[in-house]
């Protein structure tokens, strides 16, 4: 139980907190906290949906299997176009956090350098190990335990910055509950573990909730400090807000604390993130849905080498070109279709109405609304993409059919 809780912390607490709250205080003001509120809601319903998945289908995949074998090979290779789609605008997001922290006049080359050395790492075949996880949580969890003490403890906070502004809409608590939905992304990882946890059936579905609570008391903590010292509009404003609040507050020597926690937190991040964009691509293109030379494994370094150039060269390309707040939404949109397909397949698990219904309605209406919530150009960009893979799968399908009639 406790490792389980480990890992899902460990793929949740990262970067999302140091970068996300500036996007989300723009949109919501001060309700942004009701908005973390929603995004927690909507992960725990996604992340037990993907463990019941995960339980019935036990196979490596995640719900571009699911969706395959519930609903169909269409939405199995959407879920899977979805996933690769917002987890590279994830990358990019991630990489231009390192940059917004460690040095904000170049915040674009320094994170063009830390995908290509990433790359250049996960090309060599190490990955982020269990160590490396449990050191970058404690370091991001001592940090942001730190950010707490000293900005409440400052004579700069202000309870009265906390009281909700006449002039944010529910439109705009749904916005940023989409774009703090980025905060929470990785929870679905203990949802995988079900070969390596003793009685998955009873450990999963308790670690889930353990591990999101814990997270989302962490972000709650974080946003009430840093939103008491700055306020709404300087928090909205901000590039790198954790660090902004620590100057705000008059404890200077906490900055570059806090922006080696978030390049620490956005570096072990980006190394997960490019590893599983990487292996998804892997799977998609040896069932055919994307080039077959993606597929390709090196023969000393056991990595799909290919895949990994491809995804750092797409990746570092949005990191050069990309604002940090467009990565946030694009990527949000993404992985916000990829669980309502989870949810939809979730739905399919029963036969009539149960718990297991019940959670899976409640994400997939929460997954569409905040997908659809978000800023305009993050759901037009993301639609078009999506619409983009449709495209391809239906040619590639029409092209299968008259291979088949020719022979």
């Amino acid at each position: 139980m406790f490792d389980a809780v480990v890992i899902g912390l460990g793929s949740m607490v990262g970067a999302g907190i140091f970068a996300a709250l500036g996007p989300a205080a723009a949109a919501a003001g001060s309700r942004l906290l009701v908005g973390l509120a929603l995004a927690g809601a909507v992960a725990y319903c996604n992340a037990m949906a993907s463990a019941w998945l995960a339980a019935r289908h036990p196979a490596s995949g995640g719900t571009y299997v699911y969706g395959r074998e519930r609903l169909g090979p269409f939405w199995g290779y959407l879920a899977g176009w979805a996933f690769i789609v917002g987890k590279t605008a994830s990358c990019a997001a991630m990489a231009l956090t390192v940059g917004a922290y460690l040095w904000p006049a170049q915040a674009h080359a320094v994170a063009v350098a830390a995908v290509v050395a990433l790359t250049a790492v996960n090309y060599g075949g190490v990955q982020k190990s269990a160590l490396m996880t449990r050191s970058i949580v404690a370091v991001v969890l001592a940090v942001l335990a730190a950010v707490v003490v000293c900005a409440l403890g400052s004579g700069a906070a202000d309870a009265g910055r906390l009281a909700p502004d006449g002039g944010t809409t529910p439109g705009g608590v749904l916005q940023a509950a989409g774009l703090l939905f980025f905060a929470f992304a990785g929870y679905a990882r203990i949802a995988t573990l079900g070969e390596e946890v003793r009685d998955p059936g009873r450990t999963i579905p308790r670690a889930i909730p353990v591990a999101l609570g814990i997270a989302l008391v962490v972000y709650a903590c974080v946003a009430v400090s840093v939103l008491s010292v700055l306020g709404p509009v300087r928090l909205g404003e901000a590039a790198a807000p954790v660090a902004e609040a620590m100057r705000a507050a008059g404890v200077d020597g906490m900055v570059p604390v806090v922006r080696v926690g978030a390049a620490v937190a956005a570096l072990g991040s980006l190394l997960a993130l490019i590893l599983g964009v990487s292996r998804t691509t892997l799977a998609m293109a040896r069932d055919g849905h994307l080039p077959r030379t993606l597929a390709a494994v090196h023969p000393r370094h056991q990595v799909p080498h290919h895949a990994e150039l491809v995804v750092g060269l797409v990746v570092a390309v949005a990191a050069a070109t990309a604002d940090l707040r467009g990565a946030i939404g694009f990527s949000s949109f993404g992985v916000l279709v990829y669980y309502a397909i989870a949810n939809a397949s979730a739905w399919t698990l029963v036969s009539r109405w149960s718990p297991v219904r019940l959670v899976a309605a409640c994400g997939l209406a929460g997954c569409l609304v905040l997908a659809f919530a978000l800023p305009l150009s993050s759901v037009l960009a993301g639609a078009g993409v999506l619409a983009v893979g449709a495209v391809l799968y239906a040619l590639r399908a029409g092209s299968g059919e008259a291979r088949g009639r020719t022979r």
